[in-house]
Parts: structure tokens; C-alpha cells; sequence
């Protein structure tokens, strides 16, 4: 089936490691540490990794819960995960340059058993985006201009 949606952002490099995000009309800012040359004055690309997965996660939460009918008095999601940031920065390649592992831990706010909510939470992962692009390859292609 072909894609129905076209999502796009556009990210431009600043001073030092600044980078500016824009999609639409909105604008957002990545940057690093400054013990890696940044100036600290932005979460990493590896914030915004987890935070789009926890996002999603709550937004497709309170999309599933309103189809089924659930009143979802609140929900929350924590995301960590561990990587080898030797790899990254140059100085091994022993490991995937990615995250090892991912930790979600969930808080459901409704009158839904243990059962329920595991449940409710494998059907919300099944339709999560970020979590399906983490689970399954999807093929980049890149275009130098």
C-alpha cells in the first residue's frame, strides 16, 4: 500500500553543533553537550529519539482508548535507553552506532485491570509509528545535492 501521508522537517546547522528544526510553522533546536563541543543549550537528536517514541506512545494511547471507549483519565510514559557512545564518536565500532535496549515504562490512569492494560498497550505498540520504524527496517535513501 502507498504512503497517504508526507511528513517533513527540514534541520540546518548553526554555530558550533546548534541545529535548527523547522516543520511547518514550527521551529525546535538540537545541540550537544558542552564537553562535546556544544553549548548545552538543547536536548541531543538522542532526546528527541526517545521523546518521539514516549510521544507517540501517549498519543496513540489516547487515540486507541477513545476508539474503544476507555476512559483514560491520564497516561504516562518514561523511555531510557543504553548505548556505546564510543561508537558513535569515532572510537570503537564493537557495537551498533543505535540504542541497545529501550526501557518504556507506562503509567495507565483508567479502571482497567494488569491484563487489560497489557493489552491495551501491545495494540497501542502495534500502531505506533516511532515504535514500528525502532522494530522493523525502513529503507533511507539519501540524496547529496
Amino acid at each position: 500500500m502507498a504512503a497517504n501521508k508526507n511528513v517533513k522537517i527540514n534541520a540546518v546547522g548553526k554555530e558550533k553543533f546548534l541545529i535548527e528544526l523547522t516543520t511547518g510553522e514550527f521551529t525546535a533546536y538540537i545541540d550537544q553537550p558542552e564537553a562535546l563541543g556544544g553549548d548545552n543549550s538543547a536536548p541531543s537528536p538522542l532526546h528527541y529519539f526517545l521523546w518521539a517514541l514516549g510521544g507517540c506512545i501517549v498519543t496513540i494511547g489516547k487515540i486507541v482508548a477513545k476508539q474503544q471507549r476507555i476512559d483514560l483519565r491520564g497516561m504516562e510514559c518514561s523511555v531510557e535507553g543504553g548505548l556505546n557512545s564510543a561508537v558513535l564518536m569515532g572510537k570503537s565500532d564493537e557495537d551498533r552506532a543505535g540504542f541497545m535496549d529501550l526501557k518504556l515504562v507506562v503509567k495507565i490512569d483508567a479502571d482497567m485491570t494488569q491484563e487489560e492494560k497489557e493489552a491495551f498497550i501491545e495494540a497501542v505498540d502495534a500502531r505506533c509509528p516511532i515504535s514500528d520504524n525502532i522494530m522493523n527496517t525502513t529503507p533511507i535513501e539519501f540524496e547529496i545535492v
